[in-house]
C-alpha cells in the first residue's frame, strides 16, 4: 500500500507528497530530515492521506494533486471531493 498525503506547515503552506510508510515519513517530515520544503517551512500537521494500492498510481495522484490550486487542495482536506 501507498500513501499521499498533504501536510500543513507552520505559515500554512501545504506540502503534498507520497510514501509506503505513512507514520515513518510524518515523523521524518517533523524532525526536519524530510523533503527540503518541509524543513524551510517546518512540518506541523498531516491534515490528508488516501491509499493507493501501487507505486505508479501513487506517483500520478501526487502529481494531480500538485498541480491543484490551494482552494481544490483545501476542498480535498475538508472531505469535498465534489471539485
Amino acid at each position: 500500500m501507498w500513501f499521499i498525503y498533504i501536510i500543513k506547515c507552520r505559515d500554512g503552506r501545504l506540502y503534498t507528497g507520497m510514501t509506503s510508510d505513512l507514520k515513518r515519513r510524518f515523523e521524518q517530515h517533523k524532525r526536519g530530515k524530510g523533503a527540503r520544503f518541509t524543513r524551510s517551512f517546518g512540518a506541523e500537521k498531516l491534515v490528508y492521506s488516501e491509499g493507493v494500492r501501487t507505486r505508479k498510481k501513487a506517483m500520478k495522484r501526487e502529481a494531480e494533486i500538485k498541480r491543484w490550486p490551494r482552494p481544490r487542495k483545501l476542498a480535498l482536506i475538508r472531505g469535498n471531493k465534489s471539485l
